[in-house]
């Protein structure tokens, strides 16, 4: 990457304030599939960390739980974290099966569909699913594309950007 003034090299976490840490724990560990791991026991507040997909999600729980806003209505138009998925369909039975509520869309650029479902997590943060996948990566400037996490697809890829910018 040739911008990169403070040589960032990946995510690293998301935090958030939870009401429950407990609930939240159980929400990213059975919903999403996050593993708890150990966090510094020099912390003098409650919280947790957990890790899974290459990205840690730190927990912290509210001074005042009974005070924070929640969210209730889905909005994909909100803040939001993304999670490619193997299955659009399998994720959608199983969000069924736990009966969490979500919000379907759909993304087209350039003939190329993305399906993303929405949801909330115990405090109101919205979690994306989605096929991303198979939308590339276009920068502005620059040759490189390439698809969510398929660094290895250039090659796959080529003849598509190629159409696709030429639309």
């Amino acid at each position: 990457m040739k911008n990169n003034p403070l040589h960032l090299k990946s995510l690293n976490h998301i935090s958030f304030v939870c009401r429950s840490a407990e609930e939240s724990i159980n929400f990213y560990q059975n919903v999403l599939g996050f593993v708890p791991i150990r966090r510094p026991g020099s912390f003098d507040f409650d919280g947790a960390w957990l890790f899974g997909f290459g990205v840690g999600i730190h927990l912290l729980e509210a001074e005042d739980p009974e005070n924070m806003p929640k969210k209730t209505e889905i909005n994909p138009k909100d803040n939001h974290i993304s999670f490619q998925c193997e299955s659009m369909e399998a994720v959608e039975k199983k969000l069924k099966e736990m009966e969490i509520e979500y919000v379907r869309a759909t993304v087209e650029e350039g003939g190329i569909q993305v399906d993303q479902l929405f949801f909330h997590d115990p405090d109101g943060f919205m979690i994306e699913i989605c096929n991303c996948d198979s939308l590339p990566v276009i920068p502005l400037a620059g040759e490189v594309a390439r698809a969510c996490s398929r660094v290895n697809s250039l090659q796959m890829l080529q003849p598509r950007v190629k159409q696709v910018l030429q639309q």
